[in-house]
């Protein structure tokens, strides 16, 4: 997902594979001369790093699978639950951007106009343009729901101005996803933290499953900075992911960045581009 004014960033993956291909290439041809070897690296770094995990996103039949696995473990979840007598009614919490809404064309367009950091009037526009799409099996699985009796509640941070709560439910409206009205929608403009608008929810329903691409649309304790601390905490709970919490992917942004730099939206600059280097070499060095 991905949650606006927060960082719209990479995985440096992206440079890693450029950085393979150039090695690659250097070995079918005859050895160039120091400054050209650095001509090269120099032209390397200024490739967009969000380029691979896009094209990943946009292209990728295991992208798309991953969505459907997830929805499956979803329905199977669900389907064990209205099997069983509850006390309440039940219900499906999900996050918005990119669980449920694909942010694929805005990563094209961000890509296609040579862009290095999250653009917010590039988003901005592209969320009052209904650009989010659903994502593969979310339509399905939530008329699923729907058809059985099972209210689905959306609760997810986005920052449009005043209007943004009306583009929210006007982005799920033409994405076809049910629910898409003020009483199941829940879009924080200043706060992720989700517990509050979760726990009120969960005092009126049974929540069967959360969805979410980020670990802080589960639980607020992931939200730390450093990460090995999100990964023990993340395993801490390790069986509660494909079955109470059903995580989808998203290789572009997360809180994840913040376990990396303390903050959730890093300017672009060198010293944020040496970060991810850093990151994607971990133990290498």
């Amino acid at each position: 997902m991905p949650q606006p004014h927060r960082a719209r960033t990479a995985i440096l993956a992206s440079l890693s594979l450029v950085a393979a291909g150039a090695l690659l290439a250097g070995c079918a041809q005859p050895a160039a001369s120091d400054s050209s070897k650095q001509t090269s690296a120099s032209e390397s770094e200024e490739l967009n790093i969000y380029t691979v995990a896009t094209a990943w996103r946009v292209t990728a039949a295991e992208r798309d699978m991953l969505y459907r696995q997830g929805f499956n473990a979803a329905k199977d979840r669900l389907d064990a639950a209205l099997a069983q007598p509850s006390d309440k009614p039940l219900a499906i919490v999900s996050d918005i951007d990119d669980t449920v809404l694909s942010s694929d064309s805005y990563w094209e367009q961000l890509i296609s106009e040579g862009k290095q950091a999250f653009d917010d009037p590039m988003w901005d526009a592209w969320v009052e343009a209904n650009g989010p799409t659903a994502t593969p099996g979310s339509v399905e699985f939530l008329e699923y729901a729907k058809s059985k009796g099972v209210e689905v509640f959306y609760v997810s941070q986005r920052d449009q101005g005043e209007r943004t709560q009306e583009l929210g439910i006007a982005n799920l409206e033409h994405a076809g996803l049910p629910f898409a009205d003020d009483e199941h929608v829940t879009i924080q403009r200043d706060s992720s933290d989700k517990e509050a608008a979760q726990a009120e929810i969960a005092d009126r329903y049974e929540v069967v499953v959360y969805l979410g691409d980020n670990l802080n649309d589960f639980a607020r304790k992931y939200y730390v900075e450093d990460v090995e601390e999100r990964r023990g905490l993340a395993e801490e709970d390790a069986e509660e992911f494909g079955r109470k919490f059903i995580l989808f992917p998203n290789p572009t942004d997360g809180h994840w960045i913040k376990a990396i730099f303390g903050d959730s939206e890093p300017e672009d600059s060198p010293e944020y581009r040496e970060g991810f280097r850093e990151a994607a070499e971990g133990s290498a060095n």
